[in-house]
């Protein structure tokens, strides 16, 4: 890491009343003792999409390249961006049923946000008791209620 390099701790999740149905994502950056939530809400969305979307939101609210600690509880972000994307994106965005990627579009954004920074990420089990994953599960719950009662 540079001098000129950022250390910030992202820590994301999602939630979805229904799958598919109402869904809210949350978002907590920490960046040398300072933090900020983020949080936002989909009226009809999948779970999966929420979990990207909270990742998403956290890359794309860092306003310089910086060194990242990304954690979630979502297996299938942490697993698509590290060990899934290159080989859908070798074939074309097919998956290994020959199908076409689903969320693809959300891939795209997830994938061009890390090309930015230098990103390490961290699988965390949901519901487990890790402060900063609860915080963010309280965010997007909390979305959902908020964007309902509009």
């Amino acid at each position: 890491m540079t001098s000129q390099e950022k250390f910030v701790e992202i820590f994301s999740d999602g939630a979805c009343s229904g799958n598919p149905g109402p869904g809210g994502w949350g978002t907590l950056l920490r960046y040398n003792g300072q933090e900020k939530e983020l949080s936002g809400y989909a009226p009809e969305t999948t779970n999966n999409r929420m979990e990207l979307e909270g990742a998403i939101a956290g890359l794309a609210a860092l306003k310089r390249p910086c060194k990242v600690s990304l954690t979630t509880d979502s297996e299938y972000v942490k697993k698509g961006i590290t060990q899934w994307i290159h080989g859908w994106v070798k074939k074309g965005w097919k998956n290994s049923q020959k199908k076409d990627v689903a969320n693809r579009d959300l891939w795209e954004k997830l994938l061009e946000l890390t090309k930015r920074h230098e990103v390490e990420w961290h699988w965390v089990r949901g519901h487990a008791g890790h402060a900063e994953n609860e915080r963010c599960d309280e965010l997007a719950r909390a979305a959902i209620s908020e964007g309902r009662s509009r």
